[in-house]
């Protein structure tokens, strides 16, 4: 029988809701028909989809990282403010699409506002220039008698929008990504950047523009970057038609942040670097099927994925002192949770995964041991869309786990992936002191096939199952379900 061993003294870090984040690009339908559909019956007067407003609600998104992504190396941020009807279609050379402009800065602040998020806005620095960026952040944040802060006053907002995160430049290592740049001038071109939206508002943070965590790219950014920067991003996507290769690959994850962390701290340690610089997980996601533009990138979201996304989640958990801000890439059509039509909108299936553990987990993370059966890869067996490997770091215990419970330590959360495809397993839950469970709710998330998806026609043929527990002394075991995420809430005295 499997044991998954608690002990409520052993503290290993304190999860920030930021790790809950999402992300929206002008791509495919994300934001044009997915959260902002102008004329639409099921719009407010802003444009905003109310449907997927309510949907967004339940994800609980303490953050929202824009306008990119790829597409923010060519966006002239001037080209979306002011009069909507004057701003001028652009080629958009990303996604090969026009853009519209008719979705800019004032509107996405706006939206923040109304769903009380936190705006995250990543700067140009592909065809952008510092002073592009250092003007965007005194349009957003200045508050003297000045051109750009006038020009926000002008165009409807007399206060400042205050925005705290700013990103300097998305994925500039890769050739695909307009203005790449090698990391060393990268590192050149980004100080500069830094100091002049630093002088313009001090008390903005900063995140560097990181790979995956684990490169020759991270180690030199790092290096050149950390006197600057408050956050330093990675970004990972996996996927994979094999099951096993899907759901064990967010050990990718585990991987990236224990590197990124050690090479944090070792520069730190070096440069004498007082300030903490944490890790923004802010483009993660399963997606494999559809990855050209002329897909649009509308991923279709089985109960594997699910499970995926589940098990990044508590990777994220895990490295709760290193990760303190993560964003799914994206929210609405585009590879997301959410799927629209003109009439209406379905949950994909990693909606739910992404709900629980916003909703259910709580502030502090427990050390925990699990004991229980593992699984291997072979390398001929590790089939991916991807060039990242995962076979090699394995083995892999088939319940991946993670705990965590509030400030008191009477509400305890925990989390389980069954990724067994065939079996469920029993399991005891140990405390190391003496412990009454006084009572408990379990949310599963499961199929009867790991390829079941959600449609407009089958909406919730995955969907969160909940039921009381019958609880009746402080030892307890449960059976998790094969192929199942399970969220146990238990109050102990």
């Amino acid at each position: 029988m499997a044991q998954i061993k608690i002990d409520a003294s052993r503290r290993s870090g304190t999860v920030d809701p930021k790790i809950y984040g999402g992300f929206i690009e002008q791509l495919g339908r994300c934001i044009y028909g997915g959260i902002y559909e102008e004329g639409s019956p099921l719009s407010d007067e802003h444009g905003f989809r109310k449907d997927v407003m309510e949907a967004v609600q339940g994800l609980h998104l303490p953050v929202l990282r824009w306008p990119g992504g790829n597409f923010v190396s060519g966006y002239r941020w001037t080209d979306g403010i002011g009069p909507v009807e004057q701003r001028p279609r652009q080629m958009e050379l990303a996604w090969h699409s026009v853009e519209s402009n008719r979705f800019g800065t004032d509107e996405f602040m706006r939206y923040c506002e109304v769903m009380h998020i936190e705006p995250y806005l990543c700067v140009n620095m592909g065809t952008g220039t510092m002073d592009e960026a250092r003007s965007w952040v005194e349009y957003c944040n200045g508050t003297e008698d000045t051109y750009w802060a006038n020009l926000r006053r002008q165009n409807g907002h007399p206060e400042p929008y205050n925005v705290k995160y700013w990103g300097l430049g998305n994925e500039v290592y890769g050739n695909w990504q307009i203005g790449h740049l090698t990391a060393e001038d990268y590192v050149k071109k980004a100080r500069e950047f830094a100091k002049v939206m630093k002088w313009t508002d001090p008390s903005i943070q900063l995140v560097g523009c990181g790979e995956n965590g684990w490169t020759a790219w991270d180690q030199t950014v790092i290096e050149g970057l950390a006197p600057f920067i408050d956050y330093y991003s990675i970004h990972l996507y996996t996927g994979s038609t094999d099951y096993y290769s899907n759901v064990l690959a967010p050990a990718l994850s585990d991987f990236a942040l224990d590197n990124c962390r050690t090479t944090i701290e070792r520069v730190r340690f070096n440069q004498k670097i007082e300030h903490p610089i944490y890790v923004a997980f802010d483009e993660w996601n399963v997606w494999y099927r559809h990855r050209s533009a002329e897909s649009a990138l509308e991923e279709q979201y089985d109960l594997s994925d699910a499970l995926a996304v589940s098990s990044y989640l508590n990777s994220f958990i895990r490295h709760s002192d290193t990760v303190k801000m993560a964003n799914l890439a994206q929210l609405v059509n585009v590879i997301a949770p959410i799927f629209t039509s003109q009439e209406g909108l379905f949950l994909q299936t990693i909606y739910h995964p992404l709900r629980l553990y916003a909703e259910q987990m709580q502030a502090i993370t427990l050390d925990i041991h699990v004991d229980c059966k593992e699984l291997t890869l072979t390398a001929d067996t590790d089939k991916s869309a991807w060039a990242h490997s995962v076979a090699s770091l394995g083995p892999f215990k088939v319940l991946d786990t993670t705990v965590t419970c509030d400030a008191s330590g009477h509400e305890l959360a925990i989390a389980v992936v069954n990724r067994d495809l065939e079996q469920a397993h029993t399991t005891t839950i140990q405390f190391a002191d003496p412990t009454t469970i006084t009572h408990g709710v379990a949310y599963e998330v499961n199929a009867s096939e790991t390829t079941t998806t959600n449609s407009f026609e089958q909406p919730d043929a995955v969907q969160v199952h909940e039921q009381r527990l019958n609880i009746e002394n402080s030892t307890y075991s449960y059976t998790f379900p094969a192929h199942s995420l399970t969220m146990l809430r238990l109050h102990i005295e």
